[in-house]
This record gives C-alpha cells, structure tokens and sequence, in this order.
C-alpha cells in the first residue's frame, strides 16, 4: 500500500513542477497590480475549485492586504442562475460587481465550464485583467482566455486542483514577501 502513496504524491510533485516560474511572476504583477488603486481581485470557480477560490480570496484579503472576492453564496448563484441560466451566471456576477481595472481569476479544472468561460468573456469584454486555471486536455477554450494561462496536464480532479491552490498560494505567498522586503 505504501507504493500507493509514493506513487500519488509523485503526480503532485510532478505537476506542480511544470509551472513556468515566470508566469507565476506575471500572475504575481497582475494581482499585485490593484494594490494601492481600490480596485479588487474576483476570484471564481466551481465545486472544489470554489473551495479553492475562496481559500485564495480570504489569505488575499486577510494575509497579503489585497482585497478579494468570491462569488460562492447560494442565493446570489441561484438567483443569477434562475434569471440568466447556470451558464450566464458568472458572466452576470461579474458585470454586477466588478470595477474597471479589477482582476478576475477563473478557475475551471475541465477549462470547459461555460460559467466560467463566459464569465472570461465578460471580464474581458469590461477591460479586467483575467488569470485563468485549467487543466485536462490542453486545447481546453479557458486555457487561452487570459493574459496569463495555468494549466495542469492531469486529468484527475484532485492533482489539478491542488496544484491550482499551491500554485495560486505561491502567488499570494510571493506578494506577502513583497510587502515584507518593501515596508
């Protein structure tokens, strides 16, 4: 049993490798970017990378001083979804909420999720810097959608995911860094 292991942490330590550390600086500089503006970070996803949106958000607000939301509260979705379609409904929180100069991270481990496609859109369509992370099969439309695109070469849930988050915390941990060595 213990082959299991060794093996199901390898897929992890595998795929988080894969990331171009210069993009994470790039994801860093467009997060970063609304610091001292007023302007916000909207960050989205759907089941487990809802979960993973919210992590981000909160250790944004609370540990790197930035202000970030998510779009997780049943009444807002179901609403939203209700009068727009599930497919519309991040695209429709998105034009309800954000600023001109916010940033919107979309995560969506398929990158085939239209909610967060079309919420893609629409943050581009309103002039909002847009992050994107997917994974599965590389032609996936979210993986082309942002000004800097995260892609995870798995097709399990659980590698994908995670290595969001880690690389996702990286970026926060980074501006924390940054604003320790800058103060």
């Amino acid at each position: 049993m213990s082959d299991f292991f060794v093996s199901y942490f390898s897929k992890f330590a595998e795929a988080v490798a894969t990331v171009a550390p210069d993009d994470l600086l790039i994801a860093t500089d467009v997060v970063g970017g609304v610091v001292g503006t007023g302007r916000k970070v909207i960050v989205v996803g759907n089941g487990g990378s809802a979960a993973v949106a919210s992590h981000v958000a909160v250790d944004l607000t609370k540990a790197a001083g930035i202000r970030a939301v998510t779009f997780h509260d049943p009444g807002l979705i179901t609403c939203l979804a209700n009068d727009y379609e599930y497919e519309r409904w991040v695209a429709e929180a998105i034009k309800s909420y954000a600023d001109d100069g916010d940033v919107a991270i979309l995560i969506s481990s398929s990158g085939c999720s239209e909610n967060i496609l079309n919420g893609a859109i629409a943050a581009s369509e309103l002039g909002l810097s847009v992050v994107t992370f997917s994974g599965f099969e590389a032609t996936n439309p979210l993986r082309s959608m942002g000004e800097v695109n995260f892609w995870v070469d798995s097709s399990d849930y659980n590698v994908v995911e995670t290595t969001h988050q880690i690389w996702l915390l990286a970026v926060v941990d980074c501006l924390i860094d940054r604003s320790v060595v800058t103060t």
